[in-house]
């Protein structure tokens, strides 16, 4: 298998492994919330229930965000155009890639 591609289907997994986690603790800390009669307005303990509940949301939000780009990625080298900007039509250094597998722009785009 090329590895590229095997880079980010192993990148892919451990996102969706992510991913999952995160969603299970969503459903844990709403399932908390909804066991107390916690007012996040005027308890103190509600406050750091709703801070905690937009965290994992936000962690769930990038962990998606990541796995469409890796899919898009996946695209480009199914097509051909993996590794070359989308800007300016050149390519992306090997090693932006290698750090950043999922770049779509050289660096100086």
């Amino acid at each position: 298998m090329d590895p590229i591609r095997e880079r980010l289907l192993t990148d892919r997994r451990r996102t969706q492994r992510r991913l999952a986690e995160l969603t299970g603790d969503f459903r844990e800390i709403v399932e908390a919330s909804r066991a107390t009669n916690a007012d996040d307005e005027h308890d103190p303990e509600g406050a750091t229930i709703a801070f905690e509940r937009s965290q994992v949301a936000t962690l769930v939000q990038q962990a998606q965000r990541q796995l469409a780009d890796i899919d898009a990625a996946l695209v480009r080298l199914d097509e051909g155009s993996y590794g070359i900007c989308e800007r300016c039509g050149r390519p992306i250094a090997p090693e932006r890639l290698e750090v950043r597998p999922t770049a779509r722009t050289c660096v100086v785009c």
